[in-house]
């Protein structure tokens, strides 16, 4: 009996440190960093505010050596502990002005490369540059790419903003919990995402951008695909300067929060 006690209490032990572990994940992440020099450099980002097929993903990758003229970059994060969360009468329709639950990402970068090799006593860098970033936003089926390779020079500012609202999947159904309380879900008009990105870019190289949107739910006649309703893609090799803006909304809800359309450079 006294093994059996013990082995209880060792298994409670590894629940209570397995929960405190999942409560003290950070749920808010912030960065933002200033470069400047010559040499090598070689960056890696990646974000998530929900595990799995869900919320909303963020992958930077940057990489190349020569003359770092300028980058500033900031990158801000949130992820929504309860996905599930039903809204009173009074959360009618409030989600797109900010309130909870939401996740969402923020990202902004000024930069600007120039490629040369670089010689130091570890070895030689020799690498043009490259420049990935990739945003998917999985409540409204949204993913924007923009890629720069093979860059001899690259100047660019990127704005992205994303967010995910009132998860749902009885929206604009009424019904009584467990304690006898009347609970109404967001109404099926409420704005459920955005996914919007503001593009200013000069570039000796090769670059990519695009986007799709697709719907969340699989359709049983596409035998089990989703429906694609808009895709762009714009792949470019030479000397370009490129401005574009992109604008992916769940519905016509979402209001009045789309990126700056003329930014500083």
């Amino acid at each position: 009996m006294e093994g059996i006690e013990t082995k209880r209490l060792i298994i409670l032990a590894v629940l209570a440190i397995a929960l405190i572990g999942m409560a003290g994940a950070a749920n808010y992440m912030y960065e933002k960093t200033s470069v400047k020099g010559v040499g090598y450099k070689n960056v890696e980002a990646i974000i998530s505010t929900q595990t799995g097929f869900s919320g909303a993903k963020l992958v930077e990758k940057e990489s190349g050596s020569g003359n770092v003229i300028t980058e500033k970059t900031e990158l801000e994060a949130e992820r929504q502990l309860d996905r599930q969360m039903k809204g009173l009468y009074w959360h009618e329709c409030q989600y797109p002005t900010g309130l909870p639950p939401m996740d969402y990402i923020n990202f902004t970068k000024e930069a600007e490369f120039e490629y040369m090799p670089v010689s130091y006593q570890t070895g030689t860098y020799d690498q043009k540059w490259i420049e990935k970033l990739c945003v998917q936003n999985y409540r409204i089926g949204a993913v924007l790419t923009e890629m720069y390779t093979h860059a001899e020079h690259l100047q660019k500012t990127t704005e992205v903003k994303t967010r995910l609202y009132g998860f749902c999947p009885l929206c604009g159904e009424e019904h009584t919990d467990e304690y006898g309380e009347y609970w109404r879900t967001l109404p099926t008009a409420c704005c459920t995402g955005v996914l919007e990105a503001n593009l200013n870019s000069n570039v000796i190289g090769v670059a990519h951008i695009g986007w799709i949107s697709r719907d969340p739910l699989a359709d049983a006649q596409l035998k089990g695909r989703h429906a694609e309703y808009g895709r762009s893609v714009e792949d470019l090799t030479g000397v370009f300067s490129i401005e574009k803006f992109i604008q992916l909304w769940g519905n016509s809800t979402c209001g009045a929060i789309s990126v700056d359309w003329l930014p500083c450079v």
